[in-house]
């Protein structure tokens, strides 16, 4: 996944979740207010507040361990959508008012159709599994998500009383889980329907467009290769990233088509490449569920003409969640092929340590959240040099997401990872462009 630019302004955090608390919330409001330099045009900004349902009950059924963990998770996701799906250039903000209660404030321009859609897919993110720390089956919670624009008369206390007042009437009504303070739902046009149509067309007419995150070696700062991603660019609602088009390939039951179409199209552009750079790209559930998946894999890389020895496949603690013996028969036949694998997002939320020990994992991708707070909090770095420690343990290569100064990136250095991204050095940027870098 892509790095994304600090959100959070000043220092106060929620202690579980990391994320700002109420208080800073409601100063960067007035901060973003105060500093917006056009005097006839009030501040562009659109909040969210998002309420979880069920939270109550798992801490009753599994106790507040587990509650508490979910909470982190919904944190992780809550900021993953935000980086990934909101325009790189605005400023937001994520962060947790107490109990299962989150808000999310970007200053951006953004029309009323697009924050509901938003608002939407960011729904279906949250309700998507969790892994239970205490064993068992996962945990599902549900979210109810209440919207507002900012006016210029508002402040941050009007913003999270406006938002209240909805969540309250939501929850009497027992009814829509997405609605806006003034009372009316926003339509963008397109139905869940619809707008799988649209992907699909987007597909065939490649519209899918791939970026790539450069990614470098810690040593000395070489190029060492790139991460794909996808994102589209739909007339209507704009911008849509990779999570959230996979989520709508998966209602239409296209994921493998998705997956392999930005798979294809992304070896295609690095065949370009000058050697040794890398190629990263990302596999799902239904890719790794397929009994020829490495097969057809291996073959698509060798008609595109890229050496398989120059791939890392990335996965995900989700892709793991469902048949971990199958997951790795798979892994192991992707391995023979001389094709690396990376374990994506660690520490984003439950990582089952399992996992290091059985599946045939090359190195694994520090999630850019474990950056925050090693500069300057003991507790935080001590958990850094563990899993670096054991990293080392386990013959494992560690790339760190998220690098943003330089600060970070020599902590990073001196602590033995081997590999980093962020927007330190690079965002992520067009193919022709990565081009133009990698042969700079």
């Amino acid at each position: 996944m892509a790095s994304m630019p600090n959100e959070i302004i000043g220092e106060t955090r929620d202690p579980l979740t990391g994320l700002a608390d109420q208080a800073q919330a409601r100063e960067t409001i007035a901060q973003w207010q105060r500093e917006w330099p056009h005097e006839t045009i009030s501040c562009p900004m659109h909040a969210m507040l998002i309420t979880l349902g069920r939270i109550d009950t798992v801490n009753v059924a599994f106790g507040e361990s587990a509650g508490d963990g979910a909470l982190v998770e919904v944190a992780q996701r809550i900021k993953h959508f935000a980086a990934d799906e909101l325009e790189s250039s605005s400023a937001w903000i994520a962060a947790r008012l107490g109990g299962g209660n989150f808000l999310l404030v970007a200053r951006q321009e953004c029309s009323r159709e697009r924050w509901q859609w938003l608002a939407e897919a960011l729904a279906d993110a949250i309700a998507m599994p969790i892994a239970n720390p205490e064993g068992g089956a996962s945990l599902r919670l549900w979210p109810r998500l209440a919207l507002m624009r900012v006016t210029e008369y508002d402040d941050g206390d009007s913003v999270l009383d406006r938002l209240s007042e909805v969540a309250a009437r939501m929850r009497e009504s027992n009814r829509r889980r997405i609605d806006w303070s003034a009372g009316e739902v926003a339509r963008s046009g397109r139905s869940n329907q619809q707008l799988e149509a649209d992907l699909l067309a987007a597909i065939d007419r490649d519209e899918i467009e791939i970026l790539f995150q450069p990614q470098y070696a810690l040593n000395d700062d070489r190029l060492v290769g790139a991460e794909a991603l996808a994102r589209w660019e739909h007339p209507v609602i704009g911008r849509i990233g990779a999570g959230t088009l996979f989520q709508i390939a998966e209602r239409a039951d296209h994921v493998a088509h998705l997956s392999r179409h930005i798979a294809k199209r992304s070896l295609e552009e690095a065949l370009k490449w000058p050697e040794p750079l890398r190629l990263s790209l990302n596999i799902t559930p239904v890719d790794l569920a397929a009994d020829n998946f490495a097969i057809d894999f291996a073959r698509m890389a060798e008609r595109a003409g890229f050496s398989l020895n120059r791939i890392t496949l990335e996965i995900i603690e989700q892709v793991l969640l469902a048949d971990l013996d199958r997951v790795s028969r798979v892994l192991d036949q992707l391995k023979l092929f001389g094709i690396q694998i990376a374990l994506d997002d660690f520490g984003a939320g439950f990582c089952n340590f399992r996992y290091l020990k059985v599946l045939p994992i090359d190195g694994i991708k520090l999630d850019r959240s474990m950056l925050d707070g090693v500069l300057d909090d003991e507790r935080d770095l001590a958990v850094f040099r563990a899993i670096m420690a054991m990293a080392d343990a386990l013959d494992l290569q560690v790339l760190v997401e998220g690098v943003e100064n330089e600060a970070q990136r020599e902590l990073a250095r001196k602590e033995g990872c081997v590999y980093y991204q962020g927007f330190l050095r690079a965002e992520p940027m067009a193919a022709e462009n990565f081009l133009d870098l990698a042969k700079g």
